[in-house]
Protein backbone atom coordinates (compact mmCIF):
# COMPACT_ATOMS: atom_id res chain seq x y z
CA UNK A 1 0.00 0.00 0.00
CA UNK A 2 2.71 2.14 0.64
CA UNK A 3 6.33 2.73 -0.30
CA UNK A 4 9.03 5.09 0.39
CA UNK A 5 10.29 7.05 -2.86
CA UNK A 6 13.08 8.36 -1.25
CA UNK A 7 14.44 5.02 -0.70
CA UNK A 8 15.03 5.26 -4.60
CA UNK A 9 17.91 7.38 -4.71
CA UNK A 10 21.25 7.35 -5.62
CA UNK A 11 23.56 9.24 -3.08
CA UNK A 12 24.41 11.18 -6.73
CA UNK A 13 21.18 12.13 -6.97
CA UNK A 14 20.62 13.28 -3.08
CA UNK A 15 23.22 16.03 -4.13
CA UNK A 16 20.79 17.70 -6.30
CA UNK A 17 18.35 18.35 -3.45
CA UNK A 18 18.55 20.67 -0.70
CA UNK A 19 16.02 22.06 2.34
CA UNK A 20 14.57 24.56 1.37
CA UNK A 21 11.12 23.95 4.16
CA UNK A 22 11.00 27.50 5.43
CA UNK A 23 10.39 28.48 1.07
CA UNK A 24 8.61 26.09 -0.19
CA UNK A 25 5.69 26.64 -2.58
CA UNK A 26 2.36 26.32 -0.92
CA UNK A 27 0.92 23.84 -3.24
CA UNK A 28 3.41 20.87 -2.85
CA UNK A 29 1.26 17.94 -2.03
CA UNK A 30 2.77 16.91 1.60
CA UNK A 31 5.37 14.22 1.43
CA UNK A 32 8.99 13.89 1.23
CA UNK A 33 9.52 15.55 -2.24
CA UNK A 34 8.94 19.20 -2.56
CA UNK A 35 10.27 22.92 -4.44
CA UNK A 36 10.52 26.47 -3.05
CA UNK A 37 11.62 29.40 -5.49
CA UNK A 38 12.12 27.29 -9.11
CA UNK A 39 12.82 29.06 -12.02
CA UNK A 40 10.04 29.64 -14.48
CA UNK A 41 11.57 28.33 -17.48
CA UNK A 42 9.24 25.59 -17.68
CA UNK A 43 11.12 22.52 -17.49
CA UNK A 44 9.47 20.65 -14.85
CA UNK A 45 6.71 18.98 -16.49
CA UNK A 46 8.98 18.07 -19.81
CA UNK A 47 10.83 15.55 -17.19
CA UNK A 48 8.39 14.69 -14.65
CA UNK A 49 4.92 15.50 -15.89
CA UNK A 50 2.77 13.12 -13.41
CA UNK A 51 4.24 15.08 -10.33
CA UNK A 52 5.05 18.27 -11.56
CA UNK A 53 3.12 21.49 -12.24
CA UNK A 54 3.25 25.14 -12.67
CA UNK A 55 1.76 27.57 -10.42
CA UNK A 56 -0.23 30.34 -12.21
CA UNK A 57 -0.29 34.08 -12.61
CA UNK A 58 2.76 35.42 -10.04
CA UNK A 59 3.68 32.14 -8.25
CA UNK A 60 4.91 30.41 -11.70
CA UNK A 61 7.56 28.12 -10.23
CA UNK A 62 7.54 24.09 -10.24
CA UNK A 63 5.97 22.25 -7.41
CA UNK A 64 5.41 18.95 -6.85
CA UNK A 65 1.66 18.10 -7.12
CA UNK A 66 1.60 14.70 -7.08
CA UNK A 67 4.53 12.53 -4.99
CA UNK A 68 6.30 10.01 -7.05
CA UNK A 69 4.57 6.51 -7.22
CA UNK A 70 7.05 4.03 -8.76
CA UNK A 71 10.85 4.09 -9.14
CA UNK A 72 10.36 5.40 -13.11
CA UNK A 73 8.74 8.79 -11.32
CA UNK A 74 11.17 9.34 -8.78
CA UNK A 75 13.79 8.91 -12.08
CA UNK A 76 11.54 11.54 -13.82
CA UNK A 77 11.25 13.61 -10.39
CA UNK A 78 15.33 13.71 -10.08
CA UNK A 79 15.80 14.87 -13.99
CA UNK A 80 13.19 17.55 -13.30
CA UNK A 81 15.57 18.78 -10.36
CA UNK A 82 17.92 18.76 -12.43
CA UNK A 83 17.25 20.89 -15.01
CA UNK A 84 15.91 23.81 -12.69
CA UNK A 85 18.37 25.79 -12.46
CA UNK A 86 18.09 27.64 -8.63
CA UNK A 87 18.58 24.44 -7.39
CA UNK A 88 15.18 24.32 -5.01
CA UNK A 89 13.70 20.67 -5.14
CA UNK A 90 13.90 19.21 -1.31
CA UNK A 91 13.47 15.43 -0.51
CA UNK A 92 13.50 16.24 3.30
CA UNK A 93 9.95 16.27 3.42
CA UNK A 94 9.55 14.06 5.99
CA UNK A 95 11.54 15.85 8.45
CA UNK A 96 8.97 18.76 8.49
CA UNK A 97 5.73 17.49 7.45
CA UNK A 98 3.65 16.32 10.54
CA UNK A 99 0.51 14.97 11.19
CA UNK A 100 -1.24 17.91 12.13
CA UNK A 101 0.68 20.22 9.33
CA UNK A 102 -0.94 17.36 7.19
CA UNK A 103 -4.07 17.99 8.22
CA UNK A 104 -4.35 21.51 7.92
CA UNK A 105 -2.49 21.54 4.03
CA UNK A 106 -6.17 19.04 3.48
CA UNK A 107 -8.27 21.52 5.10
CA UNK A 108 -7.28 24.36 3.22
CA UNK A 109 -7.95 22.01 -0.05
CA UNK A 110 -10.08 24.47 -1.27
CA UNK A 111 -7.44 27.39 -1.78
CA UNK A 112 -5.91 25.20 -3.99
CA UNK A 113 -8.52 23.87 -6.05
CA UNK A 114 -9.03 27.82 -6.41
CA UNK A 115 -5.44 28.35 -7.46
CA UNK A 116 -6.33 25.67 -9.82
CA UNK A 117 -9.41 27.07 -11.48
CA UNK A 118 -7.53 30.29 -12.05
CA UNK A 119 -4.85 28.21 -13.59
CA UNK A 120 -7.09 26.23 -15.74
CA UNK A 121 -8.59 29.85 -16.96
CA UNK A 122 -5.46 31.26 -17.46
CA UNK A 123 -3.79 28.93 -19.52
CA UNK A 124 -5.45 28.15 -22.77
CA UNK A 125 -4.32 27.66 -25.56
CA UNK A 126 -1.30 30.29 -26.45
CA UNK A 127 1.51 27.97 -26.66
CA UNK A 128 2.30 24.45 -25.79
CA UNK A 129 3.71 24.82 -22.50
CA UNK A 130 0.67 26.36 -21.56
CA UNK A 131 -1.66 23.48 -23.15
CA UNK A 132 0.56 21.44 -21.40
CA UNK A 133 0.58 22.92 -18.01
CA UNK A 134 -3.37 22.61 -18.75
CA UNK A 135 -3.39 18.66 -18.48
CA UNK A 136 -0.89 19.19 -15.41
CA UNK A 137 -3.82 21.29 -13.46
CA UNK A 138 -6.42 18.81 -15.15
CA UNK A 139 -4.51 15.95 -13.80
CA UNK A 140 -4.26 17.66 -10.33
CA UNK A 141 -8.56 18.67 -9.94
CA UNK A 142 -8.53 15.05 -10.39
CA UNK A 143 -6.19 14.23 -7.82
CA UNK A 144 -7.16 16.70 -5.37
CA UNK A 145 -11.03 15.15 -6.02
CA UNK A 146 -10.02 11.10 -5.94
CA UNK A 147 -6.79 9.42 -5.15
CA UNK A 148 -5.11 12.33 -2.85
CA UNK A 149 -6.97 11.59 0.06
CA UNK A 150 -5.59 7.88 0.27
CA UNK A 151 -2.34 8.74 -0.73
CA UNK A 152 -2.29 11.55 2.24
CA UNK A 153 -3.51 9.23 4.61
CA UNK A 154 -1.29 6.80 3.89
CA UNK A 155 1.33 9.19 4.59
CA UNK A 156 0.13 10.10 7.83
CA UNK A 157 0.48 6.14 8.99
CA UNK A 158 4.10 6.34 8.02
CA UNK A 159 4.49 9.73 9.66
CA UNK A 160 2.88 8.32 12.98
CA UNK A 161 4.17 4.71 12.54
CA UNK A 162 7.70 5.36 11.03
CA UNK A 163 6.50 3.19 7.55
CA UNK A 164 4.43 2.86 4.95
CA UNK A 165 0.75 0.74 6.13
CA UNK A 166 0.80 -2.53 4.69
CA UNK A 167 -2.54 -3.83 2.65
CA UNK A 168 -5.66 -4.20 5.10
CA UNK A 169 -3.81 -1.57 7.99
CA UNK A 170 -6.35 1.12 9.04
CA UNK A 171 -5.55 4.37 7.82
CA UNK A 172 -5.52 7.51 10.02
CA UNK A 173 -8.08 10.38 9.54
CA UNK A 174 -7.77 13.51 7.16
CA UNK A 175 -10.57 15.54 9.05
Amino acid sequence: MGWDPVGELTAEDRELFGSHWERRMWLNVPGPFYTAETDTCWTGRLHAPDNVLYAAACESVEYVFRQPRDAREVRNVVAAAREEVFGEYACDGDLWWTPPAVRQWWAERARVAEHLAGAQTEWRGRNRFEDDALIGVLDFQAHLAGGLAADLRAYLFRLEEGRYPEAGERLPELD
